[in-house]
């Protein structure tokens, strides 16, 4: 339940509730639950009823995670920070349960009690909203000089791999990129931090928020470097890049 398509941590609050995003670029709805990819302009049947790509989207999450809501209310508690009574709690009060309803399921016995945990979620919503409006404003805040290379959030090691001094990187790029930093490199390194530098250099090739599908990104890489397939494979390994199931699509994670 926790193996969540990296595109969803870059989705809107709102996309993030309906479940899917739409690819402007690409023309088509991606399910944020399991990355699957809705072409717009396509009609699909559904029960012997043909519906509009937008339309099917939602289909697609109904019928296949029950709601965008469960999908949430399910992920593992180091996500939603909820116990599990939390999420019977919330579970029941989605259906329309009132107080005195879910105080019987829950064989409390007491309405005052229900009461109280709804208190305690909203206090919970208003931390969850001052949390993120510190987050954003820090986001805005134009950066000091950095020390470190910038972490991919989907990293799957946060190491010594990442701890590179602007100067360690500039280092490390004019002795494998000897032609110049546009390419090609010389040869690809084996200790990991130079890899890393390296890898993050090789970004600047790409453009945040576009997708690229494996034949494009093919196209950028073989020029750096003659086993771009290594390449590839590395940009996802270390949480620079991310793919669908079917890598169908990439795209930048930073």
């Amino acid at each position: 339940m926790n193996n969540i398509p990296e595109l969803f941590w870059h989705a809107t609050q709102n996309e993030i509730k309906q479940g899917y995003l739409y690819n402007e670029d690409a023309d088509e709805f991606t399910c944020l639950i399991c990355g699957e990819n809705i072409q717009n302009g396509i009609i699909y049947p559904e029960n012997n009823i043909l519906y509009e790509a937008k339309k099917y989207i939602e289909i697609h999450i109904a019928k296949y995670h029950h709601s965008s809501f469960h999908f949430l209310l399910n992920l593992d508690k180091k996500l939603t920070g909820l116990t599990d009574h939390q999420k019977l709690i919330l579970e029941l009060f989605y259906e329309g349960n009132s107080d005195n309803d879910v105080a019987k399921v829950l064989e409390t016995g007491s309405t005052s009690t229900i009461r109280n945990h709804r208190f305690s979620l909203r206090e919970k919503q208003k931390q969850a909203k001052i949390f993120l409006a510190i987050m954003e404003l820090l986001g805005e805040q134009t950066p000091k000089k950095q020390s470190f290379i910038d972490i991919p959030r989907n990293a799957k090691q946060v190491d010594e791999r990442f701890a590179i001094t602007e100067q360690e990187n500039e280092s490390i790029l004019n002795s494998y990129f000897k032609q110049g930093l546009n390419g090609p490199l010389d040869s690809f390194p084996l200790k990991e931090k130079k890899r890393v530098a390296i890898l993050r250099h090789i970004l600047k090739k790409f453009t945040a928020n576009q997708r690229y599908t494996e034949k494009e990104v093919n196209a950028i890489l073989k020029p750096l470097y003659e086993d771009y397939v290594l390449l590839r494979r590395l940009l996802i390994d270390y949480g620079f890049m991310a793919r669908t199931q079917d890598g169908s699509s990439y795209w930048l994670t930073l």
